[in-house]
Parts: C-alpha cells; sequence; structure tokens
C-alpha cells in the first residue's frame, strides 16, 4: 500500500510547486497561473509496490511539465522532482507501447493491466500483465524489451559480483530492495516529518492552483542561493548558457553527458566519437559504461581534449560538492543508479513550516529519453543516490 494516497497528490504538489515558485526556483510568469491535472499516475517498482505519482502540470491547454510526488517513504521525501518542458499524456503513451508490442508480435492486446514501471529508477517503462504474470516490459519512447531481472542486452546475465545499487546500463533493478536499510531509516524519517508539516498546514481551497501570492504568508521562506550555469561569472551580464542533449540510444547516457559537459567548454565531439573514445561500442551495437570502469571517464575527457580539462572523478558527491562547482561555473556529470546525467544549477531555501533544515535540489540535464532528454528543474537532493561525479576545470589557456 502506498504512504501517500493518489487523491491527496495533487494537493501536494501544488503547495510543492508554490514553495518552489515562491522561492525564485524558475520565473514567476513561467508557472504563474498553472495548476496540477487531477489525474495522478502511478509509477510501479518493479516488486509492485507505487514508488511516485506523475501529475502533469498545464495552464489551460498549455502543457508545462510534469511533477513527481512520493508514494513511498524509500524516496525520503514528498516532492521528488519537477520537470519543465516534459509533455505527460500517459494514454497516448499506452496506446504507443500497445502498437509498439503488437508489432513485436507480444500478446500485449490480452493485457488485462497495464502500468508504468521505473525498471531503473529514474528510467520508466510501460508493463502489460495478465492475470499477474508480465507479458512483456517495454521502455518508455524506444519502446525495446527490457530484459528480464538477471539479465541484460549483450550479457548472459548480471555480473556475480554486482553491488547493490550499481545496476548496468539497461538492467531491471528494484529501488526498494537495493536501497541499504540505513538510508530507508533515514528517508522514512524525513518522509514522515514532510507529511506531518503538510497536514498542519491551513490549505487554500485550490491548493493544487500555482499563485505565489496566495501563500506567501503560510510560506514564509528565506532562499539561501540558487545559480544555474552561465557563460560567465558576471550573472548580472549573462544569461543562462548550457544545452541538452539526448543520448544517441538507450545505454549512451554516459557519451551525452560527456558531450554536454564538452559543448560548455566549446570542445565540439560527435556521440559516436564520444563512445569511441570511451568504449561504448557503436550506434549498430552500442553498450553500456561498465561500473569496474567509472575512472575511464575522466581519462577519456582530458584525452579529447589535450589536457586542456583537468578532470576530477568525486565518490558519493554531497550537495556542497555541487555547489561548489556551480558557484565557479562550471557543470558536472553526475551518475546515479544505471545512468549519468550532468547538473548544471542548484538551488537551497528554508521553510521553516515545511522543513525543519535546508531544502535542496539539483538543476538536472538529463539525456534520457533517447534522443530527446528532458530538464529537470528541480530534483530533491534528498531523495536520489548520487554515486560520482566528474569536474571539470580549465587547466590550460
Amino acid at each position: 500500500m502506498a504512504d501517500i494516497d493518489p487523491k491527496d497528490a495533487r494537493v501536494l504538489a501544488g503547495v510543492e510547486l508554490n514553495a518552489l515558485a515562491i522561492a525564485g526556483v524558475f520565473p514567476k510568469e513561467r508557472l504563474d497561473g498553472a495548476e496540477v491535472g487531477p489525474d495522478a499516475t502511478p509509477v510501479y517498482d518493479i516488486t509492485g509496490v507505487v514508488l511516485f505519482y506523475r501529475l502533469p502540470v498545464d495552464r489551460g491547454r498549455e502543457r508545462l511539465g510534469a511533477v513527481d510526488i512520493a508514494a513511498d517513504a524509500v524516496l525520503g521525501d514528498v516532492l521528488v522532482a519537477y520537470s519543465d518542458g516534459m509533455t505527460w499524456n500517459p494514454d497516448a503513451l499506452i496506446g504507443e507501447a500497445r502498437e509498439a508490442g503488437a508489432h513485436r508480435k507480444y500478446e500485449v492486446y490480452a493485457a488485462d493491466e497495464v502500468r508504468f514501471v521505473a525498471y531503473s529508477y529514474p528510467k520508466l517503462g510501460v508493463q502489460f500483465l495478465r492475470e499477474g504474470e508480465e507479458i512483456v516490459l517495454l521502455e518508455l519512447f524506444t519502446w525495446e524489451p527490457v530484459p528480464p531481472a538477471g539479465a541484460t542486452i549483450g550479457r548472459a546475465a548480471k555480473r556475480a559480483d554486482r553491488k547493490p545499487l550499481e545496476p548496468e546500463n539497461f538492467e531491471r533493478w528494484s529501488l526498494v530492495e537495493e536501497t541499504p536499510a540505513p538510508a530507508r531509516r533515514t528517508r522514512a524519517k524525513r518522509f514522515g516529518e514532510r507529511l506531518r508539516n503538510l497536514s498542519e498546514l491551513k490549505l487554500h481551497r485550490n491548493a493544487y492552483e500555482v499563485n505565489p501570492d496566495l501563500w506567501r504568508d503560510i510560506l514564509v521562506f528565506s532562499l539561501v542561493e540558487t545559480r544555474e550555469i552561465r557563460y560567465s561569472l558576471r550573472t548580472s551580464h549573462h544569461t543562462p548558457c548550457y544545452e541538452l542533449r539526448g543520448q544517441e540510444t538507450n545505454v549512451w547516457c554516459v557519451g551525452a553527458s560527456s558531450q554536454m559537459l564538452l559543448d560548455f567548454y566549446r570542445y565540439e565531439y560527435t556521440q559516436d566519437r564520444l563512445a569511441q573514445e570511451l568504449g561504448l561500442g557503436t550506434k549498430a551495437n552500442p553498450n553500456g559504461l561498465p561500473y569496474s570502469q567509472v575512472g575511464h571517464v575522466v581519462t577519456a575527457l582530458e584525452a579529447l581534449t589535450g589536457g586542456g580539462l583537468d578532470v576530477t572523478m568525486i565518490t558519493n558527491p554531497t550537495f556542497a560538492a555541487f555547489r561548489t562547482e556551480i558557484r565557479a561555473n562550471r557543470p558536472l556529470i553526475s551518475f546515479v543508479p544505471g545512468h549519468s546525467r550532468t547538473v548544471a544549477g542548484f538551488t537551497e531555501t528554508r521553510i521553516p513550516v515545511l522543513y525543519s533544515g535546508p531544502n535542496r535540489g539539483l538543476l538536472v540535464y538529463d539525456p534520457w529519453p533517447p534522443n530527446a532528454g528532458v530538464i529537470t528543474k528541480w530534483e530533491n537532493f534528498a531523495t536520489q543516490t548520487y554515486q560520482y561525479a566528474y569536474t571539470a576545470r580549465v587547466s590550460m589557456i
């Protein structure tokens, strides 16, 4: 059973988005007058537990983005993320999945249940079931069949020595089962505290509407700091300067992340060339970067820039590590379990009625889904596992 009811997710999303709007996480005109849609789509863990709900954020007929609200305490907070520009239409996606599944000769039209599954959180798929048994699980957007548990594309079985939270790039795994017990306890404590604080608020009648002016007296806050990667440190002179690149295969997230970082420093490489340097195969036969080779990102980026960049890998990066680099106007590559993205900004706020401590979020440029990517305007630092980060500093002038 989910810790948050889907009927409550819309209101909770509204409160959280108003808090971010008041804090200035996005321009006032971006979401002012928008509202969180009424349909909360459950997204399941592969164990069958509901992990979170995804809700559309619209202004009339204009699709603005999507917000994720935790359903299970394993995520550690109520607001998981807000993705700007994401069009969330679950019915259309299920229709595309049916067509793709039928084309591949799966009996998807015999399914009596269809649901969205975080097969490798935060990557999603559409799962077709009949009488509780899976017919097929198709990766969202690519519609590639996700391998059965214990197997990965291009490998007969997952590594015998695989550690928890170290999946291959296209492997189904359970966030619920693999999150260590100490982390689960810490996250459950924060999650419970947040729910209690939210339950004590006097909510406006239409709490799902984004109207910061109605909330300023309730959500008293202080904006500690917010920064976004720009052309230079002279923020008063220059606008944000960073571009999203979608990964060109469903396992080239490291290549796309490297491309985004190198683009910022004006080193232009195709993903095919980056794949060659990183050992990611070819478009016809791609593969991901194994955990045993995470250090290779450092040597590859330094080689591709002729030593122009001094690249450093950080294990288990803290929020302070991301903050330090962004303050210096340097984007980072960020590894989470089974996936790579880049980070180009952060926000830290204090809202006493909601949080006992600081509320911290990252601006994430995610290359997944393939050939598109998505900008997660605010990813709750408390809800993700950050395994490695890569910093790059100019070493030659």
